[in-house]
């Protein structure tokens, strides 16, 4: 009997030992590390320990986090003990107030759809009381003349009334009830971002006395990152382009980044890290008879890309180590990456649409020329052509143009793609009149015993009506034969720059105010003269 007693005390004291208190904590984000696709966030909790152990739950967090990426420092007389995560399917996110004033509208919009139906009703109610109740007098009862007309007009008042304001409550619901659906619309599209459920990480600690503790949490999520925008502007042709640099800050996490240390970066954690490896590259003869020999031994082979692709995959998952708002922007170049430190503190709002933010503005050497290919299009078109480009990290991205105040359109910016000059299309001036005219007196076709032979002459003038001078570039082109039996022969390129692989002409004029200039070019095509040519 006392072994027994003495059984169940030590397991009762072991349990009390292992059992340690839950305390929920606040936490604060504080710092944000948004990449190209997935982000970091930073949380600081700041609370107070007893003597012991504590399980110090941080509550309320996205159900996306990463749980490998999870960190944990702090600040104080504790010992962090362990740390994990877990899946809270109870709680849900906060409903922030944009949201709850979205239903509050439609609570009120629905009580006011309620009393208008109401009304129609009484409407409905009253009009069938008239129609029951048309007999008038009774059957031995005699009215005048003046008493049927007196009754007749008022059904026809009232029962008119009735229908007018019938269509008047008709049109009210009406009205309500798109105001109501348009509010849904945008009350589902927020739902969808906190109705999910939330998550919590656990933090084991451990004190000998009473203690403020300082804690540093952080942790990757998904649902977030920033791609690449720019606004290229032109003043005039005398002053340099300016590249404002911006980012669509995009995040659907559930949580609300509110006053914040922004930090974007061109880092991309859903890239592998890892050095590829080339393994050895065997060729053989193609035997049928040993297909079954092959195929297994192929399964064989996969199995170790398979156990290569499931440790890409987990280091995938691992965690990789912002007057204008532009010029509160700091640009940190680290071994691998570039980073963009935002000084001022700023919130990105969970959402469907990305939030702009301003990185830098700069300014690019140019020079400014006009360009024209009158075989496909008469317009000139003014180049902008900026050099520089290369210092200031773009990424691919849309690129808006803006010449003297005005939108122009749209482009890309590739860098991958752009050489030493980053060439921007600024509009059309119609100013710079071109013409592209057949000669046709310099044109002709012969026959020399079985050989055909085309002679082709082209005039091109370009007037520039501006009163300024420009510089301009005129394109055009021969064609480029893929037969040896068709020969193309330059006779006269004009003094144009001809590449004779790609076929293509070009001019650099200088052009005075209202001066004119033509040039004209003559190629001629042999071939076989029983074959056809397609293209010519």
């Amino acid at each position: 009997m006392k072994n027994q007693l003495l059984s169940s005390a030590l397991a009762l004291s072991s349990l009390m030992v292992l059992g340690q208190p839950d305390k929920p904590v606040d936490s604060r984000i504080t710092d944000v590390t948004v990449f190209l696709n997935k982000a970091q966030v930073s949380r600081e909790v700041k609370t107070r320990l007893e003597s012991g152990k504590t399980n110090l739950i941080v509550t309320g967090l996205t159900s996306q986090l990463d749980p490998e990426s999870i960190q944990v420092t702090g600040k104080g007389n504790f010992v962090i003990m362990g740390i994990s995560h877990q899946q809270n399917f109870l709680n849900e996110f906060n409903v922030p107030k944009s949201l709850k004033t979205l239903k509050d509208s439609v609570e009120t919009l629905q009580r006011q759809l309620a009393l208008e139906q109401s009304q129609k009703e009484i409407l409905n109610k009253e009009e069938q009381m008239l129609l029951s109740n048309q007999k008038i007098g009774g059957t031995n009862q005699n009215l005048t003349v003046a008493e049927l007309k007196a009754m007749a007009d008022f059904y026809r008042s009232r029962l008119g009334d009735i229908v007018t304001s019938r269509m008047k409550q008709d049109e009210k619901i009406k009205k309500i009830n798109e105001r109501i659906t348009r509010l849904n619309v945008q009350i589902n599209d927020q739902n969808e971002l906190y109705s999910r459920n939330t998550s919590e990480i656990v933090i084991s600690v451990s004190a000998d006395m009473p203690t403020s503790a300082d804690l540093q949490v952080s942790y990757v999520v998904a649902n977030a990152g920033w791609s690449a925008i720019y606004d290229l502007r032109a003043i005039d042709t005398k002053k340099p382009v300016q590249l404002s640099y911006k980012a669509n800050v995009f995040q659907r996490t559930g949580e609300e980044w509110k006053n914040v240390k922004l930090k974007l970066s061109t880092a991309n954690p859903n890239q592998s890290g890892q050095k590829p490896e080339l393994y050895s590259w065997y060729l053989d003869f193609y035997n049928p008879i040993a297909y079954d020999q092959v195929r297994k031994a192929k399964s064989y082979a996969s199995a170790p890309a398979l156990r290569s692709a499931k440790v890409s995959d987990e280091l995938k998952e691992e965690a990789p180590e912002a007057v204008l708002l532009s010029d509160y922007v700091t640009t940190v170049q680290t071994s691998l990456n570039t980073e963009f430190e935002i000084s001022l503190p700023y919130t990105v709002l969970s959402a469907a649409k990305p939030t702009v933010v301003d990185i830098r503005n700069y300014e690019m050497k140019s020079e400014y020329i006009y360009s024209v290919a009158p075989k496909l299009d008469s317009d000139a078109f003014l180049i902008a052509k900026a050099t520089g480009w290369e210092e200031f990290n773009l990424l691919p991205g849309e690129a808006n143009i803006f010449f003297e105040g005005t939108f122009v359109g749209k482009s890309f910016i590739d860098p991958n793609n752009i050489k030493d000059t980053l060439s921007v299309s600024l509009g059309r001036d119609k100013r710079i009149v071109v013409k592209r005219e057949k000669l046709k007196d310099l044109t002709s076709r012969n026959f020399i015993g079985s050989t055909k032979k085309e002679s082709y002459a082209w005039e091109i003038s370009i007037r520039n009506t501006k009163s300024e001078p420009i510089k301009i570039i005129v394109e055009d082109q021969v064609p480029v034969s893929q037969n040896t039996q068709i020969e193309v022969a330059m006779l006269d390129a004009g003094g144009a720059q001809y590449n004779k692989q790609t076929g293509k002409l070009s001019w650099e004029l200088e052009l005075k105010p209202n001066e004119t200039r033509k040039v004209v070019y003559k190629f001629e095509v042999k071939y076989p003269k029983d074959k056809q040519i397609s293209g010519l």
